[in-house]
C-alpha cells in the first residue's frame, strides 16, 4: 500500500489536515424547510480502487453503462457488493503517517438527476445538504465543482443556486473517498464503512430575506418556577421584513407568546427574551414540549416558516453536582453506536425509534452518542420520549497509542498539533451548531479516546463562546483541568468509590465537579456482571452520578456463511477477510445484533429500576423508595400476590396496593395487606410475597400495565424437606449382579449400572425408560465436572489461567471401588478417584459414596480435596450428566425464568419455572457459557411424557442451594463454534448440576470476577439426590 504524497499546497484535499471543507455553508441548527426534495433512493455508482481511477465529470455520460451500477442511498457500498467491511477497535487499518491517505484508497462515484419543482419560487436559494458521508467527498453539479467536505458523521450543506437549471434536469456527481486525513480522527471502535449513508436533500430557502439560523435558550429564576426564553436569530436581509414569533403550550390550547418584530434590511441579528410564568419543565421523566413557530414576512407575505419544539430546562453544575432545574441527576445510560444488521450506520428511523422505546421500557434514561453525532431524528425522538443525551463530537484517534509504540506521545500526532486545530474546532462546531436547540442534549463531549492536547482546549473554548448553558465532558482530560466533570472508563467499584472521596476533593470535603462513568459494565457476551455493585455505589455516593453502559447493541452484520451450512450469521471482525481486525470485540452490547434484548438488558432494567421497595420486618410495612429525580409515583399502580412453593406453585392471595404519592428521592410506607402475615407460619413450604409496580396509564413509550419494577420477600423461613419418594417406600429387596466390568443394582422398577473400571455410573433405567444417554461406545455419563465453556469475559484473562492448570482436560484414575449392604436394605457404592490433568502434579482426591435405595432414588455424596500445587479458583464444581435426546424440558424451583449467576441475578424471581431445552439455551451470537440457573431447591428434567428425574441438594455440609444448566450442545462445541448457527447438536442432552459456578465480571474490558464470586479450589463436600419420575 503506497501513500499519496503530501506537498503542502499541492496535496489533495483528502490528504491535507488544513483542508476539511471547501465552499460549505457555515454549520447551523438543524431544521428542514417545507420546500424540500429528498434525494434518497437509487443512484448510479462507480467503484474505483483509487481516486486516480475514478471517473471525471466528462466520463459520466460517455462511459459504458456497465461500469455504473445502481446502489441505494442512504447506504454503505461495502454492504452493497463493493469492497468489504472491516472492524478494528483501536488500530488503524492503514499505514499511520498523518495526514497522508493511502494510494489504494477505494473511491465511490455517485450520480443522479433531479428537477426543481415549478411551484418553488424563482427567488430561491438552493442548497444541497448531505447529513453524513464517509469519509470525505467532492461535489459536482452540472459539470461544475461545488466543494469538498470531510467529517463522516457531520452534515455538509452547499449553496448551488447559480449552478442549477430551473427548466431542465440537473445532475449530481459525488466522489466519495474511503480514506482521508479525517480517518485518523475517526477511529471509533466500529465497522469501517463508506459512502453516502445518511439523508440527502435539495432545500429551497428565500433568496433575498431568510432566517439562516436560530438559537433558543431557556432559563429559570432562583426557585426554578418562572422562566425566560431567549430567541436569537441570524438573518440574511436584502429588504425590510417582519418576524412573527409564537410559543404554543404543550396541549396546544393557547399561545404564551405572540410577537411580531419589524427588521430593516441592514439588520442581520435579532435577539428577544420573553418571561413565562411557571412553565411545565422538560426532563427525561416529564418531557413537556412547547411549539415555537417563527415566520418571516416580506410585504405582508409569509416567505419562511420554522417550527421547533422547546423544552424549558436549565442545566448547571451546582455544589459539585450535575443538575437540571436545580435537581441532581442520576444517569442510567447506555453508549449507542449507530448500527443496523443489514444497513450498517444507515439506520432507518423506525428502527431507531424501536431502539429508544426499548431503552425507555428498560428504565434507561440517558444516551451517550458514541462517538459522534447521531442522525438528527434521534434528538427529536429523545425530546419526545424523554432521554438525557450526552452529545459527542466526531473525534477519536485511539490508534495512535498502538502506532507510537511507546516512542512518541500519542497526543502529538493530532490532538496536540497546531496543524490540526482547525479540524478539531470544526468538528466541535458541527456538533454544537447542529444540535444546540434540542432540549434533550444536556452535555457536550469533546470526543473519545483522543488523548488530551491543546486542540481539546480550543474545542472547549469554542463551545463556551457559543453555548454557556451546557457543561462539557471529555474523559481524556482525566484531571478535569478543562472539562466540567470528571469522567472515567471501567474502574473497579472500589476504585470508583476512592475516586469519589479523593479526586478533586478539598481538605474540607467539598468538590466542584461531579463524576460520571462514560463507559462501564462492558456488556460483551454473557454479562455484564457487577451491575448491582456499581448501582449501590451510585446510591451511596451522591457525587457518583451514574454513567453509560458499554454498549447498547452488538454490531453483527448479516452474512451468509458456508461454515454454518448456508445459514445467515451475524458477522464480526475477520468474517469478511478483513485484516487487521479485532474479532468479536464488536459484539459487546446489551442487545443482540437484531436489537432484541439479551439477558444483560433484562438485568440492567431491574438494577436501575426507579422504584425500590422492601418489607420492613419491625413495622410489617412495605417501604417504597422513589428513585425518580422529578416525578412522583402517582402514575404507577401496584399489585401483589402471595405464593406457596413446594412440589408445585399455589397462589394463595393477591390484590392491589394503594401507593402513597412519594416525592422524588423520598420513601413512603404501604401497610402489608391484611392476612399476608398469616402465611409466616406455613411449614414445609416457602411462601413469597411479590409486588409489581406498573404504569397506571399508557404513555408515549409503553402501554398501561407495563412493569417498571418489582420486588420479592420471603414471608416464612421454612426450608423444604425432602419429598416422600426419598423415603423407603416399600420393603422390596434390592438385587445386584456383578461382572468384571459392571455392577448392576435393580429394584422393582429400576436398574442402575456402575462401570467398575472407572468407578462411575454407566446406565440408569426407570420402568424400562433410560434416564441417561445410551451411547454406542462406553462413556462417563455421570461424573464430576469443573470446567465450563469460556465466556467472553473469561477469555480476557481467566480462561488462560484455568487452562494453564489443565482444568479443561481433566482425567480420572480409579483408586478403589467397594460395595456395602446396609441393614436398611440400601446398597452403598464407594469409590476413591483421583481427578487430574496431564503433565501437572496436582489433582483432586475424591471420595464418592452412592447410596441406592429400593425406591430407585440415588444419593451421590462427594468429598473433594485438592492435592499438590492447585489453582486458586475453578470455573465451577458439580456433576456432569449426559441424558437421552428425548429430554424435552425442565421444571425447577429457584431463580428464573432467565439465566442467573452470582453477579447477574437481580432480574430473576424466586418461583417454580418451566422451560424447554431450547429455551434454556441463551443464543449468544458468539457461543459461550450460558443458561445457568441458580438458587435451586430442586429441578426436574423430563421428556414429553413426564419421564425423567428430580435432583435435590441435601447434606449438612452441602451448599444451601445449587445450580443447573442444560443444553443440546457440549461444552467443547460451545467453545469451538464461532457463531451461533455453526453449533452442532451432540448425540446427548448435556446437564450440569453444580454446587458452585463462578460469576461473570466484565473482564473483557473492565474488572474481572469478584473474589467472592469465584469458586475457590479448596476442600468441599456436597450431596445430590436423584429421584426417578414417571408419568
Amino acid at each position: 500500500m503506497t501513500l499519496i504524497a503530501h506537498t503542502g499546497v499541492g496535496s489533495p484535499d483528502f490528504a491535507n489536515e488544513k483542508v476539511f471543507q471547501r465552499n460549505k455553508l457555515p454549520p447551523r441548527s438543524y431544521h428542514i424547510p417545507q420546500t424540500v426534495i429528498s434525494l434518497n433512493g437509487t443512484w448510479r455508482f462507480h467503484y474505483a480502487a483509487s481516486p486516480s481511477l475514478a471517473p471525471a465529470w466528462d466520463d459520466i455520460t460517455g462511459q459504458d453503462d456497465s461500469s455504473w451500477q445502481p446502489v441505494t442511498v442512504p447506504g454503505h457500498w461495502q454492504l452493497q457488493g463493493y469492497g468489504r467491511p472491516q472492524y478494528t477497535n483501536i488500530v488503524f487499518p492503514f499505514p499511520v503517517c498523518p495526514p497522508y491517505a493511502p494510494t489504494d484508497n477505494p473511491t465511490g462515484s455517485y450520480t443522479r438527476k433531479f428537477s426543481i419543482p415549478q411551484s418553488w419560487s424563482s427567488e430561491s436559494q438552493f442548497r444541497l445538504r448531505f447529513e453524513g458521508v464517509d469519509s470525505a467527498f467532492h461535489l459536482f453539479v452540472n459539470g461544475a465543482e461545488v466543494g469538498y467536505s470531510q467529517g463522516s458523521r457531520n452534515p455538509a450543506e452547499f449553496d448551488v443556486t447559480s449552478l442549477l437549471n430551473r427548466t431542465e434536469e440537473n445532475e449530481l456527481l459525488v466522489r466519495v473517498y474511503q480514506w482521508s486525513d479525517g480517518s485518523y480522527i475517526e477511529d471509533q471502535d466500529q465497522w469501517w464503512l463508506s459512502g453516502i449513508y445518511r439523508d440527502v436533500y435539495l432545500l429551497a430557502f428565500p433568496q433575498k430575506a431568510r432566517i439562516d439560523d436560530f438559537f433558543v435558550q431557556t432559563d429559570f429564576d432562583e426557585l426554578y418556577k418562572d422562566a425566560n426564553i431567549s430567541v436569537n436569530l441570524e438573518l440574511t436581509l436584502q429588504e425590510d421584513c417582519e418576524v412573527g414569533l409564537t410559543l404554543q403550550t404543550p396541549d396546544k390550547s393557547s399561545n404564551l407568546v405572540a410577537d411580531r418584530i419589524a427588521l430593516a434590511s441592514y439588520e442581520s441579528q435579532l435577539k428577544n427574551e420573553y418571561s413565562i410564568q411557571a412553565p411545565l419543565k422538560w426532563t427525561a421523566e416529564t418531557p413537556a414540549l412547547y411549539l415555537l413557530e417563527l415566520k418571516l414576512f416580506v410585504k405582508g407575505n409569509c416567505i419562511q416558516q420554522i417550527h421547533h419544539r422547546v423544552g424549558f430546562r436549565k442545566v448547571e453544575i451546582k455544589k459539585g453536582l450535575l443538575t437540571v432545574n436545580g435537581i441532581p441527576l442520576l444517569l442510567s445510560g447506555v453508549n449507542r453506536h449507530e448500527h443496523h444488521p443489514k444497513f450498517g450506520r444507515a439506520v432507518p428511523v423506525d428502527f431507531l425509534r424501536q431502539d429508544l422505546l426499548l431503552m425507555k421500557r428498560h428504565n434507561i434514561n440517558a444516551i451517550r452518542c458514541s462517538h459522534y453525532p447521531s442522525q438528527p431524528a434521534l434528538y427529536r425522538l429523545c425530546d419526545e420520549l424523554g432521554l438525557w443525551v450526552l452529545d459527542e463530537a466526531d473525534l477519536e484517534c485511539h490508534g495512535f497509542s498502538e502506532a507510537a509504540a511507546g516512542q512518541r506521545d500519542p497526543a502529538s500526532f493530532t490532538s496536540d498539533s497546531r496543524d490540526w486545530e482547525g479540524a478539531y474546532i470544526d468538528r466541535m462546531a458541527q456538533l454544537v451548531q447542529r444540535d444546540k436547540n434540542f432540549p434533550c442534549v444536556i452535555i457536550w463531549s469533546l470526543g473519545n479516546e483522543a488523548f488530551y492536547g491543546r486542540n481539546h482546549k480550543a474545542m472547549y473554548e469554542y463551545t463556551k463562546k457559543v453555548d454557556t448553558s451546557r457543561p462539557v465532558h471529555y474523559e481524556g482530560d482525566s484531571k478535569a483541568s478543562t472539562a466540567d466533570m470528571f469522567s472515567y472508563m471501567y474502574p473497579s467499584v472500589s476504585k470508583l468509590i476512592s475516586l469519589a472521596k479523593e479526586e478533586g476533593v478539598a481538605p474540607n470535603g467539598s468538590y466542584e465537579k461531579p463524576i460520571i462513568l462514560c463507559e462501564y459494565g462492558h456488556a460483551m457476551g454473557n454479562g455484564p456482571g457487577l451491575l448491582e455493585d456499581y448501582q449501590a455505589a451510585f446510591r451511596d455516593h451522591e457525587r457518583l452520578q451514574g454513567g453509560f453502559i458499554w454498549e447498547w447493541a452488538n454490531h453483527g452484520l448479516l452474512k451468509t456463511s458456508t461454515e454454518a451450512g448456508g445459514k445467515q450469521i451475524y458477522a464480526y471482525g475477520g468474517d469478511f477477510g478483513d485484516i487487521p481486525n479485532d474479532g468479536t470485540f464488536v459484539m459487546d452490547g446489551l442487545c443482540y445484533s437484531n436489537h432484541t434484548p439479551t439477558p444483560g438488558l433484562v438485568e440492567l432494567k431491574k438494577v436501575i429500576a426507579p422504584i425500590r421497595a422492601w418489607v420492613d420486618a419491625e413495622s410489617n410495612m412495605i417501604t417504597v423508595e422513589n428513585r425518580y429525580n422529578f416525578r412522583g409515583l402517582d402514575g404507577c399502580a401496584a399489585h401483589f400476590k402471595v405464593e406457596a412453593f413446594h412440589d408445585s406453585a399455589e397462589q394463595l392471595f393477591s390484590g392491589d396496593l394503594q401507593i402513597p404519592d412519594v416525592n422524588p428521592g423520598s420513601t413512603g410506607m404501604i401497610p402489608l395487606p391484611q392476612g399476608v402475615l398469616s402465611y409466616q407460619s406455613y411449614s414445609n413450604t416457602e411462601c413469597w410475597l411479590t409486588v409489581s409496580f406498573a404504569l397506571k396509564n399508557s404513555c408515549s413509550w409503553a402501554d398501561a400495565g407495563h412493569e417498571i419494577a418489582w420486588f420479592q420477600h420471603q414471608l416464612n423461613s421454612q426450608t423444604l424437606l425432602l419429598s416422600r419418594t426419598l423415603q423407603r417406600a416399600n420393603t422390596t429387596k434390592l438385587n445386584f449382579t456383578t461382572t468384571r466390568q459392571y455392577l448392576t443394582i435393580s429394584g422393582a422398577d429400576f436398574t442402575l449400572t456402575f462401570d467398575k473400571i472407572h468407578g462411575l455410573i454407566h446406565s440408569w433405567l426407570s420402568r424400562g425408560a433410560p434416564l441417561l444417554h445410551t451411547p454406542e461406545s462406553p462413556q462417563a455419563l455421570v461424573h464430576l465436572g469443573f470446567w465450563r465453556p469460556p465466556t467472553d469475559n473469561d477469555l480476557a484473562w481467566q480462561t488462560k489461567e484455568w487452562k494453564r492448570w489443565g482444568l479443561d482436560n481433566l482425567t480420572t484414575q480409579l483408586r478403589s471401588f467397594n460395595v456395602e449392604h446396609a441393614s436398611s436394605g440400601d446398597i452403598y457404592v464407594k469409590t476413591v478417584t483421583y481427578i487430574s490433568p496431564p503433565i501437572l502434579a496436582w489433582g483432586f482426591y475424591v471420595e464418592t459414596t452412592y447410596c441406592v435405595r429400593n425406591s430407585g432414588t440415588v444419593l451421590m455424596m462427594a468429598h473433594i480435596k485438592p492435592e499438590g500445587s492447585a489453582p486458586r479458583n475453578l470455573p465451577r464444581a458439580g456433576w456432569d450428566l449426559q441424558l437421552p435426546k428425548t429430554v424435552d424440558h425442565a421444571v425447577w424451583f429457584g431463580l428464573g425464568p432467565g439465566e442467573s449467576y452470582y453477579d447477574k441475578q437481580s432480574a430473576q424471581k424466586v418461583g417454580i419455572h418451566r422451560a424447554s431445552i431450547d429455551e434454556l439455551h441463551t443464543p449468544y451470537e458468539v457461543p459461550q457459557e450460558n443458561g445457568n440457573r441458580m438458587e435451586l431447591r430442586w429441578v426436574k428434567i423430563l421428556d414429553e411424557r413426564g419421564i425423567g428425574f428430580k435432583a435435590t441438594l441435601t447434606g449438612s455440609r452441602s451448599p444451601e442451594r445449587f445450580h443447573f444448566a442444560v443444553s443440546k450442545y457440549s461444552a467443547a462445541e460451545l467453545e469451538r463454534a464461532a457463531h451461533g448457527p455453526e453449533l452442532t447438536e451432540g448425540d446427548a442432552i448435556y446437564l450440569r448440576l453444580d454446587a458452585e459456578v463462578s460469576g461473570l465480571g466484565t473482564g473483557a474490558c473492565g474488572p474481572g470476577i469478584k473474589d467472592q464470586d469465584l469458586v475457590k479450589c479448596g476442600e468441599m463436600e456436597f450431596e445430590l439426590v436423584l429421584e426417578p419420575l414417571s408419568e
